[in-house]
């Protein structure tokens, strides 16, 4: 069964913010900044954690799984903000 996490991150060198970004866009969807959605099941989240623990420095940097419950049955996303609108992101990003 999968579950939907919030993956977020916070990396303090530009170059393993990258390789995080990268690793991230083959476990789930770029939400902002540095915020992914993912659909994971067991096997597939500690994946997800073994690479990134791989590429982060783990007394500077940080990166948070917000387990949102099981994916099926969930109904829509729906995403709320405030400030400037939520708009999906159906085009790649590139961080620079």
């Amino acid at each position: 069964m999968r579950n939907t996490y919030l993956v977020c991150y916070d990396i303090c060198d530009d170059k393993r913010l990258r390789r995080v970004f990268k690793t991230m866009r083959d476990f789930g969807d770029h939400l902002q900044y540095s915020v992914f959605e993912c659909q994971l099941s067991p096997a597939d989240l500690a994946r997800c954690r073994d690479a990134l623990s791989q590429i982060i420095k783990h007394d500077e940097d940080q990166v948070l799984f917000v387990d949102l419950g099981p994916s099926e049955g969930r109904g829509d996303r729906v995403i709320t903000a405030l400030g400037r609108p939520y708009v999906p992101m159906d085009a790649p990003c590139i961080v620079v």
